[in-house]
Order: C-alpha cells, then structure tokens, then sequence
C-alpha cells in the first residue's frame, strides 16, 4: 500500500463526506487511485447518507413554473450545501425538473413520491444525485397558487434564484395589456417587500399577541417611555407593523405614490370590472436555516494529531 497525501485525503472527504480516517485507508487500500477510493468507501457503508442528511443545505435556487394557460403556478426551493455546487449543471436541472413535476402535483401531495422524468421517483433522483455530488441536496418546500374563473397567475424570480414569487389574480380580461402589467409589477413588488399577509384584516390575535411581546421587550430595554405609555406605544407598533407587512396596504415599489390596493382600483377602473389579487407565495432561499459554524478540515486534523 502507498503513502497518500493529506491534499488527496481532504479530497475524498470533500467528495464522500466519510471520516479521515476512512478516507486516508481507502486511499491506501487503493493505491492512491481516487475513484477505486470512492469505491471502496461506498461499499464499505463509509459515505452514510444518513451523515449526508444531516448536513446543513442552504445553499440552492428558488423555481418558479406556470402552468401553459397561466391559471396555476409553482414554486419550489431545493437546496444544497455549497454555493459552488448550487451552479452545477446537474443540480440546476434537477431543481427544473422537480418544478415540472410539482405543476403536475396536487397541492399537499407528497412530492417526493411522484415519478420523476427518466424514471425512478423525485426522492430517488435526489438520493442518487447526492451519491453523485458528494454534497446534502434537500426539496424542502413547495406550493401551488391557482387563479380560478377569469384570473390569471404571474411569475417572477429574481438574482437568479435567491427569491420566487407567485401571484394570482381574477380579472375580467386577464389577457388585457393592463392587466398583465398589473400582474407583473405586483409579483415584483412580493419578490421585493416580502408581505406576510395579503391584508390587515387576516392578521390574527395570536399573530399580533407575539409581535407585541417582542415590541414590549425592545420597549423596556431601551427603556425610554414611561411604563404608563408603554402599553400604548405597544399596541402602536403592532398597528404599524400589521399594516407594513400586508401586501395591499403597502406602497407600491412601481409607483410610491399609491398603494397595492390603490392599484388594483385603478387597473380595475381601466378594464371596466373588478381586479383582484387571490393570493401570493414568495420563498427566499435558505430563510429560516440556521447554519452553524463547526470545525474546519485544519481544525478536525490538528485534533487528530494531538490524539
């Protein structure tokens, strides 16, 4: 068996996520022969997926599909654990490829379960392509937003899949110029403010009971107002932010001059019947991951020699 450098080790690690040690004696094994390695690793049980699974993916693209009658739409977020791997050619048709087949899903069914173009099952396309990148690759989330009657639903991805948004809207001509413009500004504006609800109305008291927890914190750290304002100035903030975070009480990003609301009274005006917004979805990518920051390669090697 010959001598293998701690360049090829890291390599195979990179590659397997199997332990030093592993790594270094399949390399030994082989001769320093990088795929024999790989494939010693694998039949040994080394490159566990269950070690894979766990790894943190945060990384990976946000897609966006409609529907060829533009009456339903999609968005799907796939992830991965390396920026450098979420611009792998595999990767971004994988992540295609799993929106096609999520159009074609109902809402609440099992993504994972459905076939997958080619053969073999979503979830098996993903655990073989995980096999094949070396790296974590998650379908964490989807959803469907459908414009039923005379609507329609817009699209828009931004920075090349950071953000996806959807909307849908009833309209009387959706094929009307200024209705499809309309659609288009406000899909942008979701991708772009991030509303949480579609209007102050749908805020609900539990929503608004933790908002003001928060705010009562913050309050009485920074310990400014009286305690007698305090719940006043309280239930200000909470007013404040239900309206900041509802689409159509927010100003347009298009034109700062009018609301969403007062946009669709105007296009609803245009078109000489009601325009109305459905509903919306917008998935960032890697929102709500906490990635930890653990022991790099040099650090796990110097803990290795000290042992």
């Amino acid at each position: 068996m010959s001598q293998v450098s701690m360049q090829q080790v890291k390599e195979l690690r990179e590659r397997t996520q199997a332990g030093l040690n592993d790594c270094r004696s399949a390399l030994m094994e082989a001769d320093g022969d990088m795929d024999k390695a790989i494939e010693i690793i694998l039949k040994k049980g080394l490159a566990k997926s269950a070690k894979r699974a766990g790894a943190i993916a945060s990384e990976g693209v946000v897609v966006a599909k409609l529907a060829a009658d533009a009456k339903s739409g999609v968005l799907v977020e796939v992830n991965i654990q390396t920026d450098f791997a979420a611009r792998n050619e595999e990767f971004v048709g994988f992540a295609a490829q799993v929106a096609e087949v999520a159009l074609a899903t109902p809402s609440g069914a099992e993504l994972g379960a459905q076939p997958f173009p080619g053969g073999g099952t979503v979830e098996e396309r993903r655990a073989a392509l995980v096999g094949k990148l070396g790296e974590n690759i998650t379908v964490r989330r989807w959803q469907r937003i459908e414009a039923s009657g005379a609507g329609l639903v817009q699209a828009y991805v931004h920075m090349g899949g950071k953000i996806g948004a959807l909307l849908a809207v009833a309209a009387p001509q959706p094929e009307r110029a200024e209705v499809q413009s309309f659609a288009e500004d406000v899909v942008m504006h979701v991708a772009a403010m991030g509303p949480l609800r579609l209007s102050a109305a749908e805020s609900t008291e539990e929503e608004k009971a933790k908002q003001a927890e928060i705010f009562a914190a913050q309050v009485e750290e920074e310990g400014k107002v009286p305690e007698a304002r305090r719940a006043q100035v309280v239930a200000d903030k909470v007013a404040k932010w239900v309206k900041e975070f509802s689409l159509l009480e927010q100003p347009s990003v298009t034109d700062g001059t009018k609301t969403v609301q007062q946009l669709c009274e105007a296009v609803s005006a245009a078109v000489g019947g009601e325009v109305k917004i459905l509903g919306f979805a917008r998935f960032e990518r890697g929102e709500g991951i906490s990635k930890p920051v653990g022991d790099d390669f040099a650090a796990e090697v110097a803990r290795m020699a000290g042992a």
